[in-house]
């Protein structure tokens, strides 16, 4: 043990080190642990034995990698994309295998450790690309619906890889008896564990799951994943195919979420060590001497898969532009690759020789993936010249639909929260533009009438063409606080002075979303801590009307646009003509504006028509509700506060009042 902990101690400072380094760089933290390894191993500075026990301990970081994507599998799911993961990603794998192990061939290995590389170099990294599509909204567009199937498939298939590549090494009249009894001790493992095991597993879960114990509960997962796997392992077949199996069990029950939390901290640790213990394998002197075989062999592998993956979504009706968008974003090699490489290296089907030069291109394409599919766009319509008559149409399509509004609002997202937001904007008859990145759901709607369009409200010309020159408010309804923050930072550059209401999955958001323009943000957590807050009151017993004042009250304390506007204004207004209604308008002291530079305890609009109510000696705050300044949130409203350029100043009166209040402060008459 005292051999071991310095050992321990130095994996994990260097780990730590360096994956804080990536993270800071925007580099998948797989290429630090790798980076780790291979400086710390037998082949460079020797700080760490490349043992068969360091091997071992790696290997759990399969196990638990298999069991989460067990977790994630779903017959249901694949159904719903039947034509693209059997289809499309089961074209491109086998296409790859074959093709890589022909190649192979041609360069004097065996065409059975050609198989196992072939079947490495077809995986993509799944965990990059889906974090990718999420962080750039791409998962509802065409090619992220093509790229997550394929990867579906490349998780699927990796299974059964990894049971047949030991039966690969032995020889050639052994192999076939070999992998006809690893298919029998699936087939019966895999019938005895989910016919009968599934409810077995069920009900024992919550039996578990009723003693209430999170500590109970994660031995319970930990046993039922292990025990999986170690009987996998003495049916001689492998670690993987068991944790897979666990986690499928385990998907189709009501647990799986809640196991799917309590695992990711094992996961991601022993995952790391696993692609230390990859990295230790990189003799760098020797890949440096062979620099021209390691770029041969990367050149081949992204321009291979980008063919495959290209050509196949084309035969299955994809256009030009999806094609080629799917083929760059899956051309990279991913962590599956190189779980199967270690398998062949394990059981000597792949000489260090040709492991080396193999692994160095996987790594390198790792590190060139996030810039690949930066440069997507560019290189689709640089190559594909339909692609910009497609962008045109859509354009045209959507300037054509937005011709007619003035005042409107644009609602970037059309999921469940941007419909119900839109049914309230058509009761009160102000018209609406709605973009949305789901084919399916701007299809369904548009056939029905409604005012969406298949656009990205992130780019200029969308919103251009969505009429955001006229628009009155820009509303974002989804949650991404990325895409969030482009779609604003976009709006801002094209029109700084429209009003913009974000919405913030958590609190933490809400200050982002602020310093980067929003007038406004709704947080989802404070609304329900708010609605559950009211509903406990009024069962509790308290009066509807203290119940409702204290919702005035909470909302109040939040939202500044709010403030001013309960008191009393709703109760006395009902019998109020619209003009008279009392009525919110935000004012932008755009360039050359009058009030810029003066406080507003000097500024009387008394005498404007500005209304009442007014605090005496500051004749401006009666009728200010609020300021937004983008550097600063929750301005407060001080005699001596000086109005700045950009400054949005929100008014409340009456038609008239907030009308020559607006003159007032542009002008100054």
């Amino acid at each position: 043990m005292t051999d071991t902990l310095p050992l321990i101690l130095l994996l994990l400072a260097a780990a730590v080190v360096v994956v804080v380094i990536f993270r800071m760089l925007g580099l998948p933290p797989i290429l630090g642990y790798l980076l780790v390894g291979a400086v710390l191993g037998p082949h460079a500075a020797g700080w760490v034995p490349d043992t068969d026990q360091t091997r071992h301990l790696a290997e759990f970081g399969v196990v638990f990698l298999m069991f989460s994507i067990g977790l994630e599998f779903s017959l249901a799911r694949l159904y719903s994309m039947k034509r693209i993961v059997f289809g499309l990603g089961a074209a491109q794998v086998v296409a790859s295998t074959l093709i890589a192990t022909l190649l192979a061939g041609l360069a004097g290995i065996p065409w059975l450790a050609g198989l196992a590389l072939g079947g490495a170099l077809a995986m993509s990294s799944t965990a990059m690309l889906s974090k990718l599509l999420t962080e750039r909204g791409e998962l509802d567009a065409p090619h992220g619906r093509e790229v997550i199937g394929v990867l579906l498939f490349q998780d699927i298939a990796v299974v059964p890889l990894l049971v047949m590549i030991p039966a690969f090494s032995q020889p050639v009249e052994a192999m076939a008896e070999a992998l006809l009894l690893a298919a029998i001790k699936a087939a019966v493992l895999l019938t005895l564990v989910l016919v009968v095991g599934q409810r077995a597993l069920s009900a024992w879960f919550y039996m578990v799951a009723r003693r209430k114990s999170a500590e109970l509960f994660m031995l319970n997962v930990l046993l039922i994943t292990l025990g999986l796997a170690w009987l996998t392992e003495m049916a001689g077949l492998s670690l993987a195919l068991g944790a897979f199996t666990a986690g499928m069990l385990i998907g189709e029950t009501e647990f799986r979420y809640q196991v799917e939390e309590d695992i990711k901290p094992f996961r991601d640790v022993l995952l790391g060590l696993f692609f230390v213990a990859i990295g230790m394998r990189l003799d760098v002197p020797h890949i440096l001497a062979q620099w021209w075989l390691v770029a041969a062999i990367l050149a081949t592998l992204l321009l291979l898969k980008l063919a495959v993956v290209g050509i196949a979504s084309r035969l299955l009706g994809a256009s030009p532009g999806t094609a080629l968008r799917s083929g760059l974003w899956l051309c990279a090699g991913g962590e599956f690759g190189f779980v199967i490489l270690a398998r062949g290296g394990d059981v000597n089907l792949l000489a260090p020789a040709t492991l080396q030069p193999v692994l160095a291109a996987m790594v390198l394409s790792l590190m060139l993936a996030p810039l690949i599919v930066h440069f997507s766009e560019r290189v689709v319509f640089r190559f594909v010249a339909s692609e910009w008559l497609l962008r045109s149409m859509q354009l045209t399509q959507l300037a054509a639909q937005s011709l007619a509004s003035d005042k409107h609002a644009i609602l970037c997202g059309y999921g469940r929260t941007g419909q119900h937001l839109a049914r309230f904007l058509e009761a009160e008859g102000i018209t609406f533009m709605a973009l949305d990145l789901d084919p399916e759901r701007v299809r369904e709607a548009s056939v029905a009438a409604e005012a969406v369009s298949y656009g990205d409200a992130a780019r200029k010309e969308t919103l251009l063409a969505a009429g955001l020159p006229r628009a009155r408010v820009v509303v974002i309804t989804f949650a991404d606080i990325d895409a969030a923050l482009r779609v604003i930072h976009r709006v801002r550059e094209l029109r700084p002075d429209v009003a913009i209401v974000a919405r913030a999955r958590e609190q933490d958001d809400v200050e982002k979303l602020y310093a980067a323009g929003a007038a406004e943000v709704v947080p989802e957590a404070l609304e329900s801590s708010v609605m559950l807050a009211t509903h406990a009151l009024a069962l509790s017993g308290i009066p509807m009307h203290k119940v409702i004042k204290r919702l005035r009250e909470m909302r109040e304390q939040h939202y500044a646009l709010l403030r001013g506007f309960f008191h009393g204004a709703t109760d006395a207004g009902a019998h109020l003509a619209d003009a008279e209604q009392p009525r919110l308008h935000a004012v932008t002291l755009t360039p050359g504006a009058w009030a810029i530079g003066r406080a507003i305890g000097g500024i009387d609009l008394a005498g404007v028509g500005a209304g009442s109510p007014c605090v005496p000696g500051i004749p401006l705050r009666g009728q200010v509700t609020a300021i937004r300044r983008r550097s600063q949130r929750g301005l407060r409203l001080e005699p001596d506060t000086t109005l700045l350029e950009g400054d949005v100043v929100v008014l409340i009166g009456d038609a008239a009042a907030v009308t020559a209040g607006e003159e007032m402060l542009l002008r100054g008459r």
